[in-house]
């Protein structure tokens, strides 16, 4: 499907890892401070010359964010930082702060501008304003139609700025918020909550009760599926997997995927199913794939009119989880019959019994299953173990597989 980019979260070095396995073109990311993702891993700064290294040795380009708010205690120490960002070779600072703009420019003059959503760019000459000061690639606004994400791609055409990227985002978590900037978690749980210094409480998740002052009593808002409260700032998450077509034709060159305090079963799930859309396979035979991870009901945001709104269960939906992350493969002896066998060494995440089905999501490959058998568990005095069940998380086992797996490829049930 065209040129489009794909642009997957990292929270930290195992989501980098899982976007970097399962295809991304681009991978972003933050450091200890300036992100809007602070409860995040995130990376410090050996951490992230590191997931440079790694990522470029994949051909995956790495987007620093260093879109909070800033204040002047901000810029002062922001220099040293960016000096820093630039002589690890990352590729973009995702930037919103005319001064942290102008810092990049001065203080990394290899890191090229992308504008944050923070800015909330939401037409043509704004964007071109930006170019002039150097950005490469505007973040348009969440609150954009498709028609007017087309209609500033046209302008920007027209006007000789063809060379200025434009980035939606296409999966994720919406904020009710004009595209995340919001005040509503400063002023219910302080400003060291602030979204926009990175460290939302996330209160427009919460349920609330809304009554009319003179009959309190009497003329409550109805209630949601609860049965005691309504969640009447909490959006339905946004997915475009079968409308990327769409927005290839409307001019956007890259897509990104919210997500960068969500786990690493996420990022390879649904960084996967985007890569086989994009590569050309169709969107039906994927969209199952995206109720497999958590998320709250499914919707695609402002683009085709306006979003719809998450309609009261507070609980994301799942369907599945992983089971386990590989380590290794090598080939074992035949099972019944000479069918072929692998030995599969894998680390595990969450509990499943010998006799279980499970699902194997493999880069570049369709889903399949697989049932666990030949178990054993790796003790370190004793060695290798029969056992007969995965149970113990973050530690090593191994199991037969009729396929051969790589490593980072995830079991899940």
């Amino acid at each position: 499907m065209g040129t489009m980019r794909l642009l997957a979260p990292a929270g930290g070095p195992e989501q980098l890892d899982m976007a970097i396995h399962f295809g991304a073109d681009e991978v972003y990311l933050a450091g200890r401070e300036w992100g809007m993702r602070s409860r995040s891993d995130n990376f410090d700064r050996p951490q992230l010359a590191r997931a440079v290294e790694r990522a470029h040795a994949a051909g995956v380009a790495v987007h620093l964010a260093v879109n909070t708010l800033m204040l002047d205690s901000d810029i002062e120490r922001l220099p040293d930082y960016l000096r820093f960002a630039d002589s690890i070779g990352v590729d973009a600072a995702i930037v919103a702060d005319l001064g942290a703009i102008a810092l990049v420019r001065e203080c990394a003059p290899h890191v090229e501008v992308h504008v944050s959503t923070q800015a909330s760019v939401m037409n043509a000459r704004a964007a071109e304003e930006y170019a002039r000061l150097g950005a490469r690639r505007v973040v348009l606004a969440r609150e954009l139609a498709l028609e007017e994400v087309a209609g500033v791609r046209r302008r920007l055409d027209a006007d000789g700025f063809s060379d200025l990227e434009l980035e939606v985002f296409a999966h994720g978590s919406m904020c009710m918020a004009v595209s995340g900037r919001c005040l509503l978690s400063s002023e219910m749980a302080g400003r060291s909550r602030g979204a926009s210094f990175g460290a939302c409480a996330q209160p427009c998740r919460w349920g609330y009760q809304l009554v009319e002052e003179r009959h309190p009593e009497e003329r409550r808002m109805p209630v949601e599926d609860d049965g005691r409260w309504s969640y009447v700032l909490s959006s339905n998450d946004l997915e475009m997997l079968d409308h990327l077509d769409d927005l290839e034709r409307a001019g956007v060159s890259a897509i990104k995927l919210e997500g960068r305090a969500k786990g690493a079963y996420y990022t390879a799930t649904v960084t996967n199913a985007y890569r086989h859309v994009l590569d050309g396979e169709p969107a039906s035979r994927w969209m199952g794939e995206l109720d497999a991870t958590s998320h709250r009901p499914f919707s695609t945001g402002f683009f085709y009119g306006d979003p719809t709104q998450n309609p009261g269960d507070v609980d994301y939906l799942r369907e599945k989880v992983m089971v386990a992350t590989v380590v290794s493969c090598a080939p074992a002896a035949p099972g019944p019959e000479g069918r072929a066998r692998f030995a599969v060494e894998v680390v595990c995440r969450n509990k499943a019994r010998a006799g279980d089905e499970l699902e194997a999501v493999c880069a570049g490959e369709p889903v399949r299953t697989l049932r666990l058998e030949g178990l054993e568990h790796h003790d370190a005095l004793a060695g290798w173990e029969r056992a007969g069940e995965l149970s113990r998380a973050m530690e090593c086992y191994r199991l037969l597989s009729p396929f051969p797996l790589r490593p980072l490829d995830v079991l899940r049930r």
